[in-house]
């Protein structure tokens, strides 16, 4: 059982690590669309072909807001939600199994 307690908590590091990377590419992408970024820039097309598929769906349901872009930020809720929930989750169950 130790050795699948390590498993489990390394894929909750890992899934900490992927969770933590997303929301900064996130933060990023919303930082990008205040300002008019060259839209053939390759980091502007990797933010925007990275996060399109994930805030492309919330920006359909939510209603226009005075013209503000809210999916960034249920998205970035979503994604703390899941780092507290799953994540905290996976740790404690992998170290009730030790």
């Amino acid at each position: 059982m130790f050795v699948m307690s390590n498993v489990i908590l390394a894929l909750a590091r890992l899934l900490t690590i992927v969770l933590e990377a997303y929301f900064w590419i996130i933060i990023a992408r919303a930082l990008i669309s205040w300002v008019n970024p060259d839209p053939y820039n390759p980091i502007v097309r990797f933010l925007h072909r990275v996060t399109e598929p994930v805030l492309r769906p919330i920006r359909y349901r939510l209603p226009a807001t005075m013209g503000l872009d809210l999916s960034p930020i249920v998205v970035i809720v979503a994604i703390k939600l899941a780092e507290w929930v799953v994540v905290d989750s996976l740790r404690d169950f992998a170290l009730s199994i030790r």
